[in-house]
């Protein structure tokens, strides 16, 4: 479907011939007739499918066309990389349209929060905010949402996972009931996500397009690698290649941060981006990388979601997500409003059943690529052996190190500082012994630990097979029990 077919104001249309849309994507063709009639809304569908202009579009040509004062939409987000970019499509969509829109965000300076502040007080038409960040300023008493019309929540799934929900109902709460439409966007569609909208949607209308899948343009591949053999695998990749603009993913901030450093010595052109950043440094990175002064991005799952980068040409995940989603997130990256893009991923042997998990949820098997001679051989695909002693991130591969004989219950290993565990029946080391009972010719033995005798050294000689300490000098030997032989 056309743009111009949507019976859009010419102010905005003009906007979109400047930036050159034309064909709407499956979600706008299904999502602004909806948004148009005034009806609630959910809709679910994968990153990169252009949910952000599904809903800006029908609500800056309804301001264009209705008087309003003060703030007439709040859209709400998970984080700030979000807010700012969504705030910048805004400025895109709106060049040619009198309709203004504010971005209010966290991690800045008090210039900022001012900035944000005079926003919120002379009614900025659209603010783009993260619910928290909002809450501060609603707690200062100058924020007025009585004549909100219209509330969005994009990446819904993402802010209830990240804890938002009850700063999400507080900021609800502000607005009106009546007269106010209720968007709501989500890559995924679990419980909470239908929980949260029957608090705050009426009768909505639900779009379901591709769940949880990866866009049809990427190209998906995996090695099979130990370790020991990422850095080397990752650098000749790199070179081979020779891509103007690529992603890297890693789970940790530390991996992040040693891989690019480890890519900079090696020549490559290499920025990188974590939550120990600043968010000026992050906004800068960002803006390089977007700019193509920045080859490779090596990055944090901050910008798996959300964040709208034109023609990224390979995404590389260093490690397998810990949950499937993330997967789809992050090779989302590439290949975006129907263009062409690869993914790769390298699987250690502990992250096999993970991998297998993600090649359950989108219904398909990534192709295993042949790892470079000059590398060696990688560990066999097998994601459906079990492994010893738990799951297959901790206690698995843990257990599958182990030498033989040296993990069961038979030999306990050394605990609580290095003492073994004791036996049943025997009191712990930390606790004085009751005296033992007098046997015929034998005096009554101190308990260890007395208080009586601090100067006492503690006898700890090794007991025999027959369960008896050795004698100390002097001391008369104790006949055998019933039952024992004498020595």
């Amino acid at each position: 479907m056309k743009f111009n077919e949507f019976d859009f104001d010419q102010q905005l249309m003009d906007s979109l011939e400047a930036m050159r849309f034309e064909e709407a994507t499956p979600i706008q063709t299904q999502a602004i007739p909806i948004i148009n009639e005034g009806k609630d809304l959910i809709a679910c569908a994968q990153t990169g499918t252009g949910k952000t202009a599904a809903y800006l579009l029908p609500v800056i040509n309804r301001l264009v066309s209705t008087e309003h004062s003060g703030i007439n939409t709040v859209v709400l987000v998970p984080t700030r990389e979000l807010a700012i970019q969504i705030d910048q499509q805004m400025e895109g969509f709106g060049y040619f349209v009198p309709v203004c829109s504010t971005a209010v965000y966290g991690g800045n300076d008090s210039a900022e929060w001012n900035r944000q502040r005079t926003s919120l007080t002379r009614g900025a038409d659209i603010v783009i905010t993260t619910p928290g960040r909002m809450l501060q300023h609603m707690t200062m008493g100058y924020v007025d949402f009585s004549n909100v019309r219209h509330l969005i929540l994009d990446e819904a799934d993402r802010m209830l996972d990240m804890g938002f929900f009850d700063d999400i109902m507080q900021v609800v709460k502000t607005m009106p009931v009546e007269g106010r439409q209720t968007l709501m966007f989500s890559a995924t569609m679990p419980p909470k996500i239908r929980d949260l909208a029957k608090k705050i949607l009426r009768d909505p209308a639900e779009i379901s397009i591709a769940i949880s899948k990866p866009a049809e343009g990427i190209r998906q591949g995996a090695y099979l690698v130990y370790d020991t053999q990422k850095p080397a695998l990752i650098k000749h990749i790199l070179k081979e290649k020779n891509l103007p603009s690529v992603i890297i993913f890693s789970s940790r901030k530390q991996s992040v941060k040693q891989l690019a450093h480890a890519l900079k010595r090696s020549g490559f052109n290499a920025g990188v981006i974590h939550s120990d950043l600043e968010q000026k440094e992050r906004e800068e990175v960002l803006r390089e990388f977007k700019n193509r002064n920045i080859q490779i991005l090596v990055a944090t799952d901050i910008i798996a979601r959300g964040i709208d980068i034109e023609k990224i040409d390979l995404v590389i995940n260093y490690d397998v997500p810990r949950d499937a989603e993330d997967y789809v997130h992050r090779i989302g990256r590439t290949a975006r409003a129907q263009t062409q893009g690869e993914a790769i991923t390298f699987i250690n042997e502990k992250e096999m059943v993970d991998f297998y998990r993600i090649e359950q949820l989108i219904e398909t098997t990534v192709e295993k690529l042949p790892l470079m001679p000059d590398l060696g051989e990688g560990p066999e695909y097998n994601p459906t052996k079990r492994r010893k002693g738990g799951n297959s991130r901790r206690g698995g591969a843990k257990a599958e190190a182990r030498p033989e004989g040296n993990g069961g219950n038979g030999n306990k290993r050394r605990r609580n500082n290095g003492r073994k565990p004791r036996p049943e029946g025997q009191p712990a080391a930390d606790q004085p012994q009751q005296a033992q009972q007098p046997q015929d010719g034998q005096p009554a033995q101190q308990p260890k630990g007395d208080d009586n005798q601090p100067h006492r050294r503690r006898d700890n000689r090794r007991r025999n097979r027959h369960g008896r300490r050795p004698k100390a000098e002097g001391e008369q030997a104790q006949a055998p029990q019933q039952g024992e032989s004498a020595e």
